[in-house]
């Protein structure tokens, strides 16, 4: 081994802040820095880091680790570094890498050794683990909230329109006649589900890496149970390989984020057709919506269009995260630095347009006479002539048939079911008598689907009133 005393460009950067640099000969080069350092956006991890950093600090003395002197100082420093970071005065280097090391710097400035013992027991694998846990676990709470928030709005629509007529569409041709109300709550089950999984989501997110170390634990007397306890998780990862290189967990978090954003999606794409004035069933608050630069009559749905649009982005932070793992032998790699920006987008993206949406719903204008208008023109009610002469007897292919001729026959002299005379109705079957007309009617369509799920406006108003009364703290 050598005894030749360093260079001075060895000396100057043996003095540089990373916490790895007296093992190399040369520094990093700028553009490598720049390449590899996360700290643009993983400082937002800071208020997690701080919370982990001062649990593990309170298990070390615990344990006996560290003293209760050595715990009191780090106590005393995180607090200020979270109020330079809260008031903006924090200074963040790239020179640094990351938030961990940004954080520990400042924190030696402040307190001296206590400081560079609070890295004892852990490495940065361990640490950013449990700092994107307690961020994702973080996220899903606040877009609980928000999926409440939605539901509510959904559920008072519903409850105001469960009698209004609206066309009941397949294939984008008039199907059957439901109501305004009962189709709202379609989305409100849509969004249930999505709370239901990022619910699931939440116990997997909930157990806590720390004290994996670099890959293989640690020869300090650690107690990982009260780490977890001091942090709020349900329990510890069982394998430290898997604990600091497994991601399934923010993996699962951008998959319930499409799954949301598809549904925000499928909403979106509804509100934009139902605006036009082509078909004109609702208007929009005018401040979700924008004019046009040439045409003073435009007004435009921008923010359905925008979140239909944004879904696309988060279907691509879930397939980048998926592709990102696929490769990764264990235990962590550094390309798993760049899991965080997705995420975050996506987090990003789901948390302002759910904030955005419950304002949105509340905003709708609802105009029931087009939506009726438009129910009357597709022969809606044809599924319920079926029914009524298979009530009567009738075979239902059979039932079927008459009615498509009752239907093509109405088509040639441009009138309704409804407007035909009984002796014409009589005409394509004998079964049919006077009582049809109450079945031929918009209002009698709906009101006689009064089972769990139909859509009677009595239906209606029991399911908006249950998801009023789930969602009331929203």
């Amino acid at each position: 081994m050598s005894n030749q005393a360093p260079t001075p460009q060895q000396d100057q950067f043996a003095n540089k802040a990373q916490a790895w640099s007296a093992r190399f000969s040369e520094p990093v080069s700028d553009l490598v820095k720049r390449y590899t350092a996360s700290v643009g956006f993983d400082q937002r991890l800071a208020h997690q880091d701080i919370q982990g950093s001062l649990a593990h600090a309170e298990m070390l003395a615990a344990v006996g680790v560290i003293s209760n002197d050595d715990y009191a100082a780090i106590q005393k420093g995180m607090a200020s570094i979270q109020e330079e970071i809260d008031a903006g005065r924090f200074q963040w280097s790239i020179d640094l890498e990351d938030v961990h090391l940004n954080i520990e710097k400042r924190l030696v400035e402040l307190i001296g050794d206590a400081g560079k013992r609070l890295h004892t027991g852990r490495s940065r694998n361990d640490q950013v683990a449990t700092d994107i846990r307690l961020w994702v676990r973080a996220e899903i709470d606040h877009a609980l909230e928000l999926l409440g928030r939605v539901r509510h709005a959904l559920a008072g629509l519903a409850l105001e329109h469960a009698a209004t007529i609206l066309p009941g569409f397949t294939h984008l041709q008039v199907a059957q006649p439901v109501t305004f109300g009962h189709h709202l709550l379609a989305y409100a089950e849509m969004f249930g589900r999505d709370a239901e999984r990022l619910a699931d989501c939440r116990k997997r997110v909930n157990r806590l890496p720390l004290g994996a170390a670099a890959l293989a634990g640690t020869t300090f007397p650690i107690d990982r149970e009260r780490v977890a306890t001091t942090l709020g998780f349900d329990g510890v990862c069982r394998n430290s390989l898997d604990a600091v290189s497994d991601r399934d967990f923010a993996i699962e978090f951008c998959a319930a984020a499409a799954l949301v954003m598809m549904h925000i999606s499928r909403l979106s794409e509804e509100l934009v057709l139902w605006m036009s004035p082509r078909v004109g069933f609702i208007d929009l608050a005018d401040r979700f919506c924008t004019g046009s630069s040439i045409m003073p009559q435009k007004k435009n749905p921008d923010v359905p269009e925008l979140a239909r649009g944004k879904t696309g982005r988060v279907y691509g932070n879930l397939t980048a995260l998926l592709t990102l793992m696929k490769g990764q032998p264990l235990a962590y790699n550094k390309d798993n630095q760049e899991d965080k920006e997705g995420l975050f987008d996506s987090a990003d993206t789901v948390r302002d347009t759910l904030t955005i949406f419950a304002d949105l719903i509340g905003g709708i204008r609802v105009r029931p006479e087009a939506m009726r208008q438009a129910a009357l023109q597709g022969y809606a009610t044809a599924t319920d002539l079926a029914d009524y002469l298979v009530r009567k007897g009738v075979p239902f292919r059979d039932a079927h048939e008459t009615v498509a001729r009752a239907v093509r026959a109405c088509e040639e002299k441009r009138c309704d079911l409804a407007d035909l005379a009984l002796e014409e109705l009589q005409g394509f079957h004998g079964a049919i008598e006077q009582d049809v007309y109450g079945f031929l009617t918009l209002e009698g369509s709906v009101a006689a689907r009064d089972h769990i799920g139909g859509t009677a406006p009595a239906r209606v108003r029991a399911e908006a009133e249950r998801i009023l009364a789930q969602t009331a703290a929203a």
